[in-house]
């Protein structure tokens, strides 16, 4: 199995209210993924990170194998999530590793 974790912060130039909003749909749109593809073992979004922490949204997900993160990556629905992703966060950080 692969765990997959991915965190981003805000761009600055959204009111806190706007951040928020854009954190509910990401979180909308990405735990909406495993039910229209296969190899998602879990997906969570987290949005009410700690003031400890230095990330704003937390992606932490596991797939079945490389090949199934894979296919996760190319798949219209994630691009199309990753698309707005990149228009609304910043200081994106990624870990991949074996389970």
């Amino acid at each position: 199995m692969i765990r997959h974790i991915v965190a981003w912060n805000h761009k600055e130039e959204f009111t806190e209210a706007q951040k928020r909003e854009n954190a509910e749909k990401i979180k909308k749109e990405l735990e909406a993924l495993p039910q229209c593809m296969e190899g998602i073992i879990e997906l969570r979004v987290h949005i009410n990170t700690m003031p400890s922490g230095n990330r704003d949204v937390v992606l932490n997900s596991l797939f079945h194998s490389e090949e199934a993160l894979e296919s996760y990556q190319i798949h219209p629905e994630h691009k199309k999530a990753a698309s707005f992703i990149g228009a609304v966060m910043q200081d994106r950080i990624c870990i991949d590793y074996y389970e």
